[in-house]
């Protein structure tokens, strides 16, 4: 029917003309930057966002018994270690190093948290 030629042509002007409309398109139309802080919608997460820190912060400091806990993950360590497993034991002491570090962040989020509250107690939410 039609040969190859005008196939390759037809597709190489498609995407010769699709590559002078989307530059085209893009330097006209810069992208367009926040227009604020954020604020009021933070102030409206607050309370979800404070029971989600407190609730993990409640798994990490529980004990060996709870999935997630540190306790648990050090009592994996020490298992591993005493089984002579090392390459595991090493795995898990890199995990147990960062979900130690996850506690503090999250206490110092918490902290944070305290303050953006009195925030936005004193500034209506974010409206003012």
């Amino acid at each position: 029917m039609y040969g190859r030629r005008p196939l390759i042509a037809g597709l190489a002007t498609v995407a010769l003309l699709a590559g002078v409309t989307g530059a085209a398109s893009a330097e006209s139309s810069p992208a367009a930057g926040p227009t604020g802080d954020g604020a009021q919608a933070l102030c409206k997460r607050a309370p979800k966002i404070d029971h989600r820190i407190d609730r993990a912060l409640k798994r990490l400091q529980a004990g060996p018994g709870r999935r997630g806990s540190v306790a648990r993950l050090e009592q994996r360590v020490a298992n591993a270690k005493k089984a002579g497993h090392d390459e595991i034991a090493t795995y898990l002491k890199d995990r147990l190093t960062f979900r130690t570090s996850l506690v503090t962040t999250l206490q110092q989020r918490q902290k944070d948290l305290k303050d953006v509250r009195t925030w936005c107690a004193d500034h209506d939410n974010g409206a003012s």
